[in-house]
């Protein structure tokens, strides 16, 4: 009879076995690849302009020298698979290069850049949460049955074109509002907490509006399960009926449009932090592109696609832990 398997492996081929471990591996492996995708298209992108990007950045009128020069530096001067195995060896180094029109780290830039579209992202981020869920909730619960016809018509006709408004529309029109008509909060620029305002308004509206009624369908449809019946047979508070009961059965869905959300909400920051003049990574994309610094828009690029893979990833795991039987496994 064969001995049996020490405790160690014995533990170990289980935990391998283990549905959890599979999910681990799964999503590990594709924000690997996803990651991988990232930096092959961003180290693409400088190659695919049409012309010389140094050139294009220097001007046509300079010096042949200094744009060989400028050329060697960038290492744009050596083979292509040369090139990528240093673009990937420098990621890997927490080097992204220099850019060609401030001569400095692009690293040093978006690490000054990156706090002030943090400021207004995360902050906004929150107000969209504490607003969409609890009026797409009261909307669902006072609409329920078809009940209350208007109401749920202003609600759906508000909504929707509230979330049909670009942000960077809704930012021009809220400067319009309430900086020129009525100067209420400052114009532009990173001038004091009532420069926040605006902003984070513009970053707000639209996802809210939009989240608000998803929120109210998923909340119909909790409604009508049987559990949401038998806490009503059992004459249970509304209070708790909602909060204890309803509310919880919204995570999984409100966890996954969430970081959705957050992930937009980076992009959003790009056209309402030039309509405001923020000083944060939107407005350095947007500066970048003017002047052809490539790799100043690369670096941004690849912060932007990172965070976006790694909030995902994120709320992955965390749809996982609040529902493992549905995630985990069905996955």
């Amino acid at each position: 009879m064969a001995a049996a398997a020490p405790r160690p492996l014995r533990l170990l081929r289980a935990a391998v076995r283990s549905p959890w471990c599979g999910f681990a591996l799964r999503r590990t492996w594709r924000l690997v690849v996803s990651l991988a995708a990232l930096v092959t298209a961003a180290f693409a992108m400088i190659h695919l302009i049409p012309g010389d990007p140094v050139r294009a950045a220097l001007g046509t009128t300079a010096d042949p020298a200094l744009v060989a020069a400028r050329r060697h530096a960038l290492g744009l001067d050596q083979p292509l698979l040369h090139q990528y195995g240093d673009f990937v060896g420098h990621l890997l180094q927490g080097r992204l290069g220099d850019s060609i029109g401030a001569q400095m780290p692009v690293s040093q830039i978006i690490a000054t850049r990156l706090p002030a579209t943090l400021e207004i992202a995360v902050p906004a981020f929150w107000l969209i949460l504490l607003l969409a869920i609890p009026v797409g909730m009261t909307a669902a619960v006072l609409t329920k049955d078809g009940r209350r016809r208007r109401g749920e018509l202003a609600f759906t006709t508000v909504t929707g074109v509230l979330g049909a408004v670009p942000e960077f529309l809704l930012a021009v029109g809220l400067v319009a509002a309430f900086a020129v008509a009525l100067p209420v909060f400052p114009v532009a620029s990173q001038s004091g907490p009532a420069s926040y305002v605006l902003p984070v308004l513009a970053l707000t509206v639209v996802p809210a509006a939009t989240l608000s009624r998803i929120v109210r369908v998923e909340t119909l449809r909790v409604l009508g399960e049987d559990y949401m019946r038998t806490a009503r047979a059992k004459r249970l508070p509304a209070r708790l009926r909602y909060l204890r009961h309803a509310l919880p059965n919204l995570l999984t869905s409100s966890l996954t449009l969430g970081g959705l959300l957050f992930s937009s909400l980076l992009a959003g920051t790009v056209l309402v932090e030039h309509v405001f003049a923020w000083p944060g990574l939107g407005t350095t994309i947007v500066q970048a592109i003017t002047e052809k610094d490539y790799p100043l828009v690369q670096g941004v690029v690849l912060v932007y696609g990172t965070a976006a893979l790694l909030i995902t990833f994120a709320v992955d795991v965390a749809v996982a832990v609040a529902d493992p039987q549905s995630t985990v496994r069905g996955s």
